[in-house]
């Protein structure tokens, strides 16, 4: 699982022109998935996200978490985060889990994430989406969460 995560003051996403989330301070999460991801990391993945201390406190240090600030959540699929365009012109989707195991793995990541009683707003897999947010800091962090060999 590869996410982006920026810190937002606010954030919507949009399909064919009508608002289908928005959320107010939080988190957006840009959310690829591979092959070779699995359901059983999700929970793991999910406390991590909701424990990360990205946000300020009184003195300007990042010492408190999106729990702590009561933040929210808006959560994005996009497969283009496996795009390879090491070689040639084209981007290679290789790496990415196709719709069928992608969708799935999604909804389950979704689960997890209101299993830690945070408020979760989504894209729509598969649509195309337009993602509108006001970045706070700016703070982007790329999660690169692939499975290790011995987590099987």
């Amino acid at each position: 699982m590869r996410i982006v995560l920026q810190r937002v003051h606010h954030a919507t996403v949009s399909v064919a022109g009508k608002m289908v989330a928005t959320i107010g301070r939080g988190i957006t999460l840009l959310v690829g998935i591979s092959r070779e991801d699995r359901a059983d990391l999700l929970p793991g993945i999910a406390r991590k996200l909701v424990a990360l201390r990205i946000f300020e406190d009184k003195d300007g240090k990042m010492n408190l978490s999106l729990r702590d600030i009561e933040g929210e959540i808006l959560a994005v699929p996009q497969f283009t985060l496996y795009g390879d365009i090491r070689k040639g012109r084209r981007p290679s989707f290789t790496a990415a889990a196709p719709p069928e195991q992608a969708a799935p793995l999604f909804d389950a990541f979704i689960k997890a994430l209101e299993a830690e009683r945070i408020p979760v707003q989504t894209g729509i897999f598969g649509a195309k989406m337009a993602v509108e947010l006001v970045n706070d800091g700016p703070v982007t962090f790329i999660l690169d969460l692939a499975p290790s060999p011995d987590s099987g």
